[in-house]
């Protein structure tokens, strides 16, 4: 039996409006990794993207893993303000893959 590789997922809750929305975002994720061939890994949920901790702990796996694929809901959760270019280039600076739910 072949081992699924594994996909990391990210997401920032003071995206969403609601506990709902994160349950959602976070499903997807799941749902995304399963149909593309991956086994979901921990999901680094952001609860106050000022000081982005749990960007760093995901950053910090990534580094020391050899996991090459995050998922996020959208690309907007890597950057406040609509610009998540700095965040997905740390990722991948790295060599790990980003991929967007909502990009399929």
């Amino acid at each position: 039996m072949t081992t699924r590789p594994t996909l990391l997922g990210y997401v920032r809750a003071d995206a969403l409006s609601c506990a709902e929305e994160l349950a959602a975002a976070t499903n997807s994720l799941a749902v995304f990794a399963s149909a593309e061939g991956f086994t979901l890994g921990t999901v680094y949920t952001e609860r106050d993207a000022a000081e982005s901790a749990a960007f760093h702990a995901l950053l910090d796996e990534v580094k020391r893993s050899d996991v090459r694929a995050v998922v996020v809901p959208t690309l907007q959760h890597l950057g406040a303000n609509g610009a998540p270019v700095g965040m997905q280039r740390d990722l991948e600076s790295h060599q790990a893959h980003v991929w967007a739910v909502d990009a399929r």
